[in-house]
């Protein structure tokens, strides 16, 4: 099978890239793929394809950019030129530009597809119907909300004229087959980038670090952790570092820089910009504890997975898809109130002071995490192209 997959990539910044970096590499080792297409966005340097493992010939083509207008022309243009056998698109509601008119037409790609009768399938992030748009950074105007609203409704039935749409929450396939009387949605979990050897659990010596991972600044904050631990800090004796991993949200720039003047004054405070590849396990490795800041959540958790492999006791706010997680794929933690410092304070001084806990936690999320390896997650892709192919 030639497989296409539409998406962003590394070095690409535009959101799901470091997804499709690790479903690539576990797609490219199955015997039933032959070549993997990815038709990307473009960026100045070369796409990272050092794999150290043998793999299917893999084929980049460069189709499509942030915010571009002619996305829909180029894509279906790549898609002529290659000839794939099925088509995979990595999608989330702003994958394709934050211009609302550009999110839009890069979502009716799968539809134009799937006319062309080439085999699609969709993997979606998130749902309209489960993200709060005021607290996720939308908009909190009650008849902007209601116009998002309609407008996602009209997209995700376009999406849905896709062969297959698959979520990686269970709930969601209960809301959209409910929703939209269909049958094509199906729930593929989200898996887990690496499974490293079992984990020591044991921190390097020096304070325990506090980490946050991803991109800041819409419903992603930091503030509330710095001053949780910083309320920590007068009460006991524990000698913690906070460290604050990632970027600005592109929607939101200078907000890291803001905070980071804001707390100038606060001691143990470690920015540390855009983390690479290589340089993502070692900030794992040296955290104590994995910290969600969030005031809402809008779809399945990388990060969530990720301090999973590594072993991590985590801190997450008591909502949304983290929950659903949390009950469906058998992670654990301490839960906090997102809007309450002291909530957040008193789950993370619950793990910090209590070691014995904070490795009961890792272990039982490192079980989790090795659930699902990304190499069962592209085996099951392939399994349902195969069945899609199958039916046409």
């Amino acid at each position: 099978m030639k497989l296409a997959i539409v998406t962003a990539y590394p070095p690409s910044k535009i959101t799901l890239n470091e997804y499709a970096y690790h479903l690539v590499k576990s797609f490219r080792q199955h015997q039933e793929l032959s070549e993997l297409i990815l038709l990307t966005d473009t960026t100045t340097e070369p796409k990272d394809l050092d794999f150290k493992e043998s793999g299917c010939k893999i084929t980049v083509k460069e189709c499509w950019e942030f915010n571009s207008y002619g996305n829909i022309k180029t894509v279906k243009k790549a898609v002529k030129e290659t000839k794939p056998d099925a088509v995979l698109f990595n999608l989330q509601f702003m994958k394709f530009g934050d211009k609302k008119v550009v999110a839009a037409m890069g979502l009716m790609l799968p539809w134009f597809l799937k006319m062309k009768k080439i085999p699609t399938m969709v993997l979606l992030h998130n749902i309209m119907e489960e993200v709060d748009l005021g607290t996720a950074g939308f908009t909190s105007n009650k008849l902007m909300q209601s116009i998002y609203g309609f407008i996602g409704t009209t997209l995700t039935k376009l999406i849905l004229q896709a062969d297959m749409v698959a979520v990686t929450i269970k709930k969601y396939v209960d809301v959209l087959t409910a929703k939209y009387k269909v049958n094509n949605v199906i729930l593929i979990p989200h898996g887990t980038f690496e499974i490293p050897e079992t984990p020591t659990y044991h921190t390097p010596e020096g304070p325990l670090q506090i980490m946050a991972f991803g991109k800041f600044g819409t419903y992603k904050k930091v503030e509330m952790m710095i001053e949780a631990v910083e309320m920590i800090r007068k009460r006991t004796n524990l000698d913690l570092e906070v460290v604050i991993a990632g970027t600005d949200n592109p929607n939101v720039p200078g907000y890291l820089a803001g905070v980071q003047e804001q707390y100038k004054n606060v001691s143990g405070l470690r920015f540390t910009g855009y983390v690479e590849e290589n340089q993502v396990a070692p900030l794992f490795q040296n955290s104590a504890v994995v910290v969600f800041p969030y005031t809402s959540t809008t779809g399945s958790s990388g990060v969530l997975h990720q301090a999973g492999s590594y072993g991590k006791a985590v801190v997450m706010p008591d909502l949304g898809d983290l929950a659903l997680l949390i009950k469906d794929e058998g992670y654990k933690g301490e839960f906090f109130n997102p809007t309450d410092v002291s909530s957040l304070a008193d789950a993370i001084q619950k793990i910090a002071e209590d070691q014995s806990y904070r490795i009961a936690l890792g272990k039982a999320n490192y079980q989790a995490a090795t659930a699902y390896p990304m190499t069962t997650i592209a085996d099951m892709y392939v399994q349902n192209f195969k069945k899609i192919k199958s039916k046409g």
